[in-house]
């Protein structure tokens, strides 16, 4: 199991890049996000900021494992209404329970050991109210010379047909599904942006 903690304390994160993830600033700026929010896995909180900052009448949580990357998310100027909390998404308090409108995923998917991911849908689910929204980008293939599937280490790759049949097994219609326009620097045509919706059908 990975120590997010010690990778924080340590300065040892790759995965943050200093700015939010491209698909989502180019989604806000056609669609700000409304209503109560949940961003599991915020390290420093440039997604909240950049989901806050589109919409000052949101209510967005980020909530981290690690204490010292929410110490240090709160450090940063507000951008609107957010704020941050440690806190483990497998194990929600009951108060954020069928609380939120949408959750925005980044990075978790790809991040957390494979066989938790039927629990981390389940979560998020759990997090939304009936109706509500996930919206994500997903890093299907993160893989390169020094990073090999099966050497144990995130991110983890997945393929885009087990994505989309996990996330209709635990009660997500996919709304949009595609390749986003801009990516952080090296992933280019390696993630997907996905719109989906608790408790509603397929859609194309």
């Amino acid at each position: 199991m990975t120590d997010w903690e010690h990778h924080y304390q340590q300065g040892e994160t790759p995965w943050d890049k200093g700015f939010p993830a491209p698909p989502l600033a180019d989604f806000l700026r056609a669609t700000p996000l409304q209503g109560d929010i949940l961003v599991p896995g915020c390290g420093l909180g440039h997604d909240v900021r950049a989901i806050a900052a589109a919409a000052p009448e949101a209510r967005v949580l980020g909530l981290d494992l690690a204490p010292t990357a929410i110490d240090r998310a709160r450090s940063f100027p507000p951008a609107g209404r957010e704020r941050f909390t440690t806190g483990d998404l497998f194990a929600l308090d009951p108060e954020l329970r069928d609380a939120f409108d949408w959750v925005w995923e980044h990075t978790c998917y790809c991040a957390i050991d494979p066989a938790r991911r039927n629990d981390y849908l389940k979560a998020v689910a759990t997090a939304l109210r009936p109706g509500g929204h996930l919206l994500g980008v997903f890093y299907l293939d993160p893989y390169d010379d020094d990073h090999r599937p099966g050497d144990g280490r995130p991110p983890f790759g997945t393929s885009l047909a087990d994505l989309e049949d996990a996330l209709r097994a635990h009660g997500f219609g996919i709304l949009h599904s595609r390749v986003p326009d801009r990516a952080y620097p090296g992933r280019e045509g390696r993630e997907r942006i996905i719109l989906a919706k608790r408790g509603e059908p397929s859609g194309t």
